[in-house]
């Protein structure tokens, strides 16, 4: 393994962060502040708890799911579109550098990025909410492992975009949606019973129940399951990722 190649790609990913601070990192912890405002403000007064948890704390897991869910996916497809923007994805491809080489070098920095944000929006979140965590250690595995397998589906989509507008099309109009609609702000024991099974049909409704879990303890399906979940959708973006570099999909054509 090539690992002075690996390094270059991720601190040239990583310098590309600082140069752009106020966007990557300012702008998400504005938005996680205004979101307390309205949601937090406006509809905890009137739902004071949820399932035991005050409301402002209970929304906090789905907060910050929401920015690193979308900032997995921005980071890491910017990345790998980019140079195949201005062409310079084919000196890479013609180095002596092997695709698992290039995928983690990419992926590693994305998933570094979206990581930084989630735990800053955690820490903001306290300013704001008494925030316990039940299991810490199982909070980073799974946030952890959110933010790889999110920034491995951008990787995937940053290859396969036609254009920069092809970018903001699944966050925006999938995986923000799939947010909303998972049990981010509320708890979908609320729903009635018909919109409940078909609410788990939502993939991201087991991120964000697993990610409360380890704030609270209680999740609206069980930690095994999410695990699962996750780990299903990490091994089917690394198939996807495979088939890419071993067929040259968008790639060399």
């Amino acid at each position: 393994m090539n690992a002075r190649a690996i390094r270059a790609i991720y601190r040239f990913e990583m310098l590309r962060t600082r140069r752009t601070l106020l966007q990557s990192l300012v702008a998400p912890v504005i938005s996680t502040s205004l979101y307390f405002v309205v949601f937090g403000t406006a509809i905890g007064s009137r739902i004071q708890e949820v399932e035991g948890v005050e409301y402002g704390a209970f929304i906090v897991p789905g907060l910050i799911m929401l920015t690193v869910l979308m900032q997995s996916v921005t980071n890491a497809s910017f990345g790998i579109y980019f140079p195949k923007f201005i062409g310079t994805i084919y000196e890479l491809l013609s180095a002596p550098v092997s695709y698992f080489e290039i995928v983690t070098g990419y992926v590693g920095a994305a998933a570094t990025k979206s990581f930084v944000i989630g735990f800053v929006i955690y820490l903001t979140a306290n300013f704001f909410v008494t925030l316990p965590v039940a299991h810490p250690v199982w909070m980073v595995g799974i946030l952890a492992l959110t933010c790889l397998s999110f920034s491995l589906l951008g990787f995937i989509l940053g290859i396969l975009a036609r254009g920069f507008d092809g970018l903001q099309l699944v966050p925006m109009l999938i995986i923000s949606p799939l947010v909303f609609l998972g049990g981010s702000f509320y708890s979908i024991e609320m729903l009635p019973p018909l919109w409940q099974k078909i609410t788990l049909l939502n993939p991201v409704v087991y991120l964000v129940s697993g990610f409360r879990w380890s704030f609270f303890g209680a999740g609206d399906v069980g930690i095994g399951i999410s695990l699962l979940a996750i780990s299903a959708f990490s091994l089917a973006c690394l198939g996807v990722v495979w088939w890419i570099f071993r067929t040259g999909y968008r790639l060399r054509n």
